[in-house]
C-alpha cells in the first residue's frame, strides 16, 4: 500500500504499522514561491540542529502518554526509497499497527521542492497528493492534511507543518481510530516539535 508522507510527493510505503518515506518527485526550483494559495510562515524556525536527530524533536514526556516508544528509530537522510524526503524518526507501537513517523523535509528543500509549497506543487500535479486541505496552524505555523487520499475516517492522517517557507515537516500516524484520534496525535506530535524548535 502506498501513502503520501514527506514534503512534495514522498510516498510511503507501510509496514509492521510504521509509514517509511520514499521518492520524491522533482519540481521546478520556483515552486516555494509565488502561489498566493501557500501560506507564508512568519517566524521561520532553524531545524539544522535536529537534522541528524530528528528523533529529538519529541521529547519522552510528550511520546509515553501517546504510548509511543522512547527512542524512536531514526533515519538519516539518504538516495534511497525512505529516506530521500529527509531525516525521520519512527514510533512503533509494536503488535498493534499503531506508527508515527516525522519526516524534516531537508533533503527536498534542498532540492528546491521544500515547504508547504513543494506539497502544494504536488497536490497539483496530482502524482502522489490527490488529497490537500488546510488544517488549523500548529502552535502558530501553517499546516496542512494531505496524501494519497483522505484516508482520516479510517485512522491515517497526514500532517504538513510549514517551519519556513522552504522547510516543512510532516508527521503521519497511522493504525488509531478514525480522524480525532489520528490527527490529534499527529497535532501533538507536531505541537511538541514546534516548541522544541522555539526552544522552549
Amino acid at each position: 500500500m502506498v501513502f503520501s508522507v514527506g514534503a512534495l510527493a514522498g510516498c510511503t510505503t507501510t509496514k509492521d504499522g510504521t509509514a517509511s518515506p520514499s521518492a520524491t518527485a522533482s519540481t521546478p526550483s520556483g515552486s516555494s514561491s509565488g502561489d498566493p494559495e501557500v501560506p507564508k510562515v512568519s517566524a521561520p524556525l532553524d531545524a539544522s540542529k535536529y537534522a541528524t536527530d530528528p528523533c529529538g524533536l519529541v521529547p519522552a514526556d510528550v511520546l509515553t502518554p501517546l504510548r509511543l516508544p522512547v527512542p524512536g528509530e531514526t533515519r538519516p537522510a539518504g538516495n534511497d526509497s525512505r529516506t530521500k524526503a529527509g531525516p525521520s524518526c519512527s514510533w512503533k507501537i509494536k503488535g498493534e499497527g499503531i506508527g508515527v513517523l516525522l519526516t524534516l523535509g531537508t533533503a527536498n528543500r534542498d532540492r528546491g521542492a521544500g515547504g508547504l509549497a513543494g506539497l502544494y506543487a504536488g497536490y497539483k500535479q496530482r502524482t502522489f497528493i490527490r488529497f490537500l486541505e488546510p488544517a488549523p496552524d500548529v502552535d502558530g505555523y501553517p499546516a496542512i492534511y494531505y496524501g494519497l487520499s483522505d484516508e482520516r475516517s479510517t485512522g491515517t492522517c497526514g500532517l504538513g507543518v510549514g517551519i519556513a517557507d522552504d522547510l516543512a515537516a510532516d508527521v503521519y500516524a497511522q493504525g488509531y481510530q478514525g480522524a480525532d484520534d489520528s490527527c490529534g496525535t499527529a497535532a501533538r506530535i507536531a505541537a511538541a516539535m514546534i516548541k522544541t524548535l522555539k526552544g522552549a
